[in-house]
């Protein structure tokens, strides 16, 4: 008795102590985790020299080594995630991601709404005309157009002397879109912070800068509204490695010593060398391919899934019930009446700022299509079904048929034949609309030229390549839909 109790006393210390040595595991474990925590981070994909993706398609610049310096000396993950300036914007105030750093000048307004670090980099607005302009000084723009990227300090302080001046401004979403602008001669001049409108024309860009810096502002990273645990932490970075000499070293990367020519030669490794076509497509090749692939997938997760969408409503607004037909009809008109674009933003930012879940950029991108592209299919395929001959049912219930098998039996396979050069028309349409989806930060083909585009300037060059790929593919998918017309009608 005595021996067993001794055992018994044995095992129960021994169990006792493995118990205790796992719980000590995993609280160490759990507060390596919770010291390693990764947060998401948006940035904008064409702001050079601050974010923009070198010729090796990776992200670079002065935010993205600032942001990745910073995670490094606090002891925290980052996952830089590009969007585009207002995409990331719009994620961060609904709660999709969790920071964004992207040349964002220091507001009011802003820290109303998030919070805001302390200054990183201070800047002014400089305006640029064209390199053979006579217009030398703000004054000679009285009464002409000039081009600003939206959402930006640039915007706003144009915004302020537009009526002094007498301007009339035009927005763009990307930096390119409004280089180029002037450059074509539609504006006659465009206005953007001084460290960036140097580093285009340092790496080519046809412009000259004219004005003097004006509304010379602060750039800060954005932290979702109340998470003072990560702001404390940015904070701390940003001054470790200020004191520390980091901070200048990756500043210095990029612009040298603020000449153009020092920004020529520190740029120099991240830009192309060959601008020719066939150059820019061999050295591109692979990052427009993943773009593609993106595209693709998109389109062929959305279609299958408007596919299914489309025929239960479509086949709910031909049924005899009137509640039933009420349904089709008021979702076909919802969704086919609601611009692309609306509805995306709506799907990512709309919904999550109301819920407080995250979605998902891939997911909102095919919620988005599926429920646009489903109410186009609805409606054809309600149209597809309603175009057979109503003898064809009446025939089919007075020999005994119930209304499902008569669908199913005699009025679906004559409805097919009508509708399948819709179905593959829609394919081709959804195709196209992938396109929109950048909006919500989605690497498909059309953000990847943008990316391609901020790094090199050759917006004509890269949008012919991507204009092609569009063309090679929607031409395949074309000649197939007649195959199958061919087939069907024969």
């Amino acid at each position: 008795m005595v021996a067993f109790m001794k055992r018994n006393w044995f095992w129960t210390a021994v169990i006792t102590l493995f118990v205790g040595m796992v719980a000590l595991v995993t609280t160490q474990t759990s507060t390596v985790r919770a010291a390693a925590k990764t947060y998401t981070i948006g940035t904008d994909v064409t702001f050079a020299p601050f974010e923009f993706a070198n010729k090796d398609n990776k992200y670079v610049g002065i935010d993205i080594d600032l942001m990745h310096a910073i995670a490094k000396e606090e002891g925290f993950n980052v996952n830089i995630k590009p969007l585009g300036f207002n995409a990331a914007v719009q994620s961060l105030e609904a709660g999709q991601i969790d920071g964004t750093i992207a040349g964002m000048s220091i507001t009011p307004e802003r820290k109303a709404k998030f919070e805001m670090s302390d200054p990183y980099y201070t800047s002014g607005v400089v305006g640029a005309v064209k390199k053979n302009s006579t217009i030398k000084s703000l004054a000679d723009l009285r009464g002409k157009k000039v081009a600003v990227k939206t959402g930006t300090s640039s915007a706003d302080y144009i915004n302020s002397i537009k009526s002094k001046y007498n301007l009339t401004v035009v927005t763009f979403d990307d930096s390119n879109n409004v280089y180029q602008d002037v450059i074509t001669g539609n504006s006659a001049a465009c206005f953007e912070d001084q460290p960036v409108m140097q580093y285009g024309i340092a790496t080519g860009l046809a412009l000259k800068i004219v004005t003097k810096p004006a509304e010379s502002g602060s750039y800060g990273i954005a932290i979702k509204k109340g998470d003072k645990h990560l702001l404390n932490m940015v904070n701390d970075g940003i001054k470790k490695l200020k004191a520390n000499g980091k901070y200048d070293k990756i500043v210095a990367k990029y612009l040298g010593n603020g000449s153009t020519k020092s920004q020529e030669k520190a740029n120099k490794s991240t830009q192309e060398t060959n601008h020719s076509f066939l150059g820019l497509l061999k050295t591109n090749s692979g990052t427009l391919l993943q773009g593609l692939g993106e595209t693709l997938l998109l389109t062929i997760v959305a279609i299958l899934c408007a596919t299914i969408v489309g025929i239960l409503i479509g086949l709910l607004g031909a049924t005899p019930n009137k509640f039933a037909q009420g349904t089709a009809t008021t979702f076909i008109y919802i969704f086919r009446g609601l611009p692309l674009m609306v509805l995306a933003l709506f799907i990512y930012t709309g919904i999550p700022s109301l819920t407080g879940t995250k979605i998902p950029a891939f997911i909102a991108g095919i919620i988005t299509l599926t429920l646009n592209e489903g109410a186009y299919t609805a409606a054809f395929v309600k149209g597809g079904i309603e175009s057979v001959d109503n003898g064809q049912m009446e025939a089919a219930r007075s020999l005994g048929l119930p209304w499902s098998k008569a669908m199913r039996r005699v009025i679906l396979p004559q409805g097919i034949k009508i509708m399948i050069p819709s179905f593959i028309n829609q394919f081709i349409i959804t195709l196209k609309d992938t396109s929109i989806l950048s909006v919500i930060g989605l690497l498909e083909l059309t953000q990847t030229g943008k990316i391609i585009i901020a790094r090199n300037m050759e917006g004509f060059k890269i949008w012919t390549m991507v204009a092609l790929i569009y063309l090679i593919i929607i031409t395949v998918l074309t000649w197939l839909s007649n195959w199958v017309q061919k087939k069907v009608n024969a």
